[in-house]
């Protein structure tokens, strides 16, 4: 590979509001970092990702986003023992035709949400939503003992649905409220989960994965009612910052 432009770059199925190619791109260019460049690479179904490769033997990383964290696990050869728990992959490193499989959401999230909520805060959260973006989400909260409930559009033993959350009124009950469905999202703007968004209040803290929008309507609508609302940026930069330090040890 010497002599050659090392390329990293994202898949996931669409990548039009993407933040990650802008973002490393311009850390290239601010810190003068040569010898990289970063693409996106949208694939109708995982069954392109090794066609994928082949077409770009010059791939020594990838970033991993909806719906291929879980997806991709299998067509990898090492999974960190983080990954393995978690059961998601967002960061996979290419070295010498091997495919090793990271998360590094778990450590954006954490980090964002540990300088966000105040010192020695305590409560309990609700997640919205169960898919692969929740996965890091789960994890941390258990490793900081937070208690949590799962909430999703279909029921299961260890979720509810929006209609039972109405029903037990677990938004007052529960003062930490992570958004980790895509809702909102571009070019979606004006949707938002199904909430009581009228028992939010001054101690409720509203966390969005999303970030593009800057405002999310799950955001605004929570803080009209007086809550603290924070959108995904940081975690995505921290994230993306995890992921250059896992592609090339600095």
């Amino acid at each position: 590979m010497t002599g050659l432009v090392k390329q990293l770059g994202l898949i996931g199925k669409v990548l039009s509001h993407s933040f990650s190619k802008s973002y490393f791109n311009q850390k290239f260019d601010t810190l003068g970092i040569t010898g990289y460049r970063y693409d996106l690479f949208e694939l109708e179904s995982i069954d392109e990702f090794f066609p994928l490769l082949a077409a770009h033997p010059q791939l020594v990383g990838l970033n991993v986003t909806i719906p291929y964290k879980q997806q991709v696990m299998p067509f990898l050869e090492e999974i960190s023992d983080e990954a393995g728990k978690i059961g998601a992959v967002n960061v996979i490193k290419i070295e010498h035709g091997k495919l090793s499989g990271y998360n590094s959401d778990y450590y954006g999230f954490k980090a964002s949400l540990l300088s966000w909520l105040p010192a020695g805060w305590q409560g309990k959260a609700l997640i919205l939503g169960t898919g692969g973006a929740s996965l890091a989400v789960i994890n941390v909260l258990k490793d900081c003992n937070i208690p949590f409930q799962l909430v999703s559009r279909q029921s299961g033993p260890d979720r509810v649905t929006y209609e039972e959350a109405e029903e037990l009124d677990l938004v007052s009950s529960h003062q930490l409220i992570i958004n980790s469905t895509p809702l909102g999202m571009q070019p979606n703007i004006l949707t938002a989960p199904a909430l009581n968004y009228q028992k939010i209040g001054q101690n409720h803290f509203l966390y969005d994965l999303v970030y593009n929008p800057e405002t999310t309507q799950f955001m605004r609508l929570g803080s009209n009612q007086g809550a603290r609302v924070k959108n995904g940026l940081e975690m995505l930069e921290l994230q993306a910052e995890k992921s250059w330090e896992i592609w090339t040890g600095r």
